[in-house]
């Protein structure tokens, strides 16, 4: 253990500094809030603007007021991207409730785009049948909206730890105490050991696990961290096999992959194959569009495709975040066709949650891209996702100081519970793997293993096993990959970087499983041998206990 006085105890503790966390902590302690004295502390590994919310070049999905546009068209988009497995109560929240937050924004000096006559600018993305898409400079959204909620947050948080990695949950008497964390510069190298962090409440807001795959939008710090410490705990975590594959990645050796934004097609830039030829409504859900583009390329036998974006007017105006990154690697998108090539992007499932964010472990909350809520089902709707973090953020923020400590059945949760599901729903555990409990922080090993080697061998063996069409034998393939890491790595977390590895590992093990256990294709979860939906399928599978037995969930 580390000498000195760790910090804390905080009367709620989050974790990550995304749209997500980030919109919870400035309800819960901000001036105005419900709990302006309450204790706040937010921890996150990197700097507190350091989160992949600032690389989301997509926008906010709200209706905003567009005579054509209803919170019932928005909501029957959604579910139809879902295919089959959102939950329904949680999807209108998602959309009723939407609009009010983009305000606030906006009143927290957000600038969004708007047209000449001063109204916001909507566009039309991917899966949505209106324009009702807000962006800020075109394709800089992730960055406007978390200038923001940082600034607000330095004001407003009684401690913001930044540089500290979160290992583990603490579970003590049945609940959720806090973290067990390494200090910055801590762990390897002589440095300080991991600390206990105490705090009431938890609330994992650490984002989704793109570096599980070798070609992913998401940054270097994506790796599945709350995800991973939910499962260790044996907290219910679900819909892990829905991975997200961004169809249109720019094909570029830049990781992560630079992404051509869903606006440019909502504005009307056209997929093409190796010859030329249009193969692919534009507009479908991203894992419609990602498996037409996999089939092509296998195919035609190439590893990208085009996006023509030579018809769009005003492209350096309307896009120049995305302009200025494509001029910078030779490319002018007035004149030449775009190489493209899907890349992984959102986590759809993650720890389930009720309506207001609570787990199934009591004073463990999670909120964002951790999170499964229920609300992206089996595929995200375009845009979706940084809504539902400031959506579920402020329900979070408004139940905490109600006194609520422990969850209640509804949303995605219920059926976890052991409730019956509204929506017909049903939930099958999934086998688990032999977990140790958290480690103990009086104990801390080292390593001695080519962390970033062992890292690179398993995205790659995810990316060839676990990518945008899957099959028993390649799925088998990245197991055994995996299964080979995780014996090398020997449990041993020394580091922030062994600690990363350790959770991608968990993860990938998850994913592996119930992507193995899903015969059929649906969503952003397609089986070459399994080319249907099958109803039967229409169910969550669950990683964790489901049903009420009031024991110590430790894993």
């Amino acid at each position: 253990m580390t000498t000195g006085a760790p910090p804390g105890p905080f009367d709620v503790l989050v974790l990550g500094s995304g749209v997500a966390g980030l919109s919870a902590a400035v309800r819960l302690a901000g001036p105005g809030g419900p709990s302006p004295s309450l204790s706040l502390g937010v921890l996150t590994k990197g700097a507190l603007s350091q989160s992949a919310t600032r690389w989301a070049q997509g926008g906010v999905a709200a209706v905003l007021g567009a005579d054509e546009d209803s919170t019932d068209l928005h909501l029957a988009d959604t579910l139809a991207a879902g295919a089959g497995l959102c939950d329904e109560e949680a999807v209108r929240i998602l959309v009723d409730e939407g609009p009010g937050r983009v305000h606030e924004l906006i009143a927290l000096g957000v600038e969004f785009d708007r047209e000449a006559t001063g109204l916001l600018a909507l566009a039309r993305e991917g899966g949505h049948s209106r324009p009702r898409v807000v962006h800020a400079g075109g394709a800089a959204t992730g960055a406007e909206v978390e200038r923001a909620l940082v600034d607000a947050t330095y004001r407003s948080a009684s401690a913001v730890l930044e540089g500290w990695f979160a290992l583990d949950l603490l579970v003590e008497g049945g609940r959720c105490t806090g973290v067990v964390a390494l200090p910055p510069g801590g762990g390897g190298g002589g440095g300080d050991g991991p600390v206990r962090v105490r705090a009431d409440h938890v609330v994992l807001a650490t984002g989704g696990a793109g570096q599980l795959f070798s070609v992913t939008t998401n940054p270097a710090e994506s790796t599945g961290d709350g995800v991973a410490m939910a499962l260790r705990a044996g907290v219910p975590t679900a819909d892990v096999e829905f991975v997200q594959f961004h169809p249109t990645a720019l094909h570029h050796p830049a990781m992560p992959r630079p992404l051509l934004s869903e606006a440019l097609r909502g504005h009307g830039a056209l997929l093409r194959d190796r010859d030329g030829e249009r193969f692919v409504d534009e507009l479908a859900p991203r894992d419609v569009v990602s498996r037409a583009m996999a089939a092509r390329m296998a195919e035609q036998g190439v590893d990208h495709l085009w996006l023509d974006a030579t018809g769009l007017e005003r492209f350096p105006a309307r896009f120049p975040t995305i302009a200025a990154s494509l001029s910078s690697i030779g490319l002018d998108p007035q004149r030449d066709w775009l190489p493209i090539a899907p890349a992984a992007h959102h986590l759809s499932g993650g720890v389930v949650t009720d309506l207001w964010g609570a787990t199934a472990l009591p004073g463990l909350w999670a909120v964002g891209e951790v999170a499964c809520t229920g609300v992206h089902g089996a595929n995200r709707l375009a845009s979706n996702s940084l809504l539902e973090g400031m959506v579920f953020g402020a329900r979070l923020a408004e139940r905490i100081p109600s006194g609520a400590r422990s969850p209640e059945p509804s949303g995605a949760l219920r059926a976890v519970l052991g409730e019956e599901s509204i929506d017909g729903i049903e939930c099958t555990e999934v086998a688990q793997p032999a977990t140790s409990l958290p480690p103990d922080p009086d104990r801390w090993p080292d390593v001695d293993v080519d962390v970033t080697k062992l890292r690179d061998t398993v995205q790659r063996a995810m990316t060839r096993g676990a990518g945008v069409v899957r099959s028993a034998e390649s799925l088998a393939g990245a197991r055994a990959v995996v299964e080979d890491a995780t014996a090398a790595l020997g449990g041993a977390t020394a580091s922030v970087g062994a600690g990363e590895l350790a959770n991608l590992l968990r993860l990938a093990d998850a994913l592996l499983a119930s992507a193995l256990a899903r015969t059929e294709t649906r969503g952003a979860h397609a089986r070459r041998e399994y080319p249907e939906t099958d109803p039967a399928w229409r169910r969550r599978l669950v990683h964790g206990h489901v049903g009420r037995d009031g024991e110590d969930r430790r894993g």
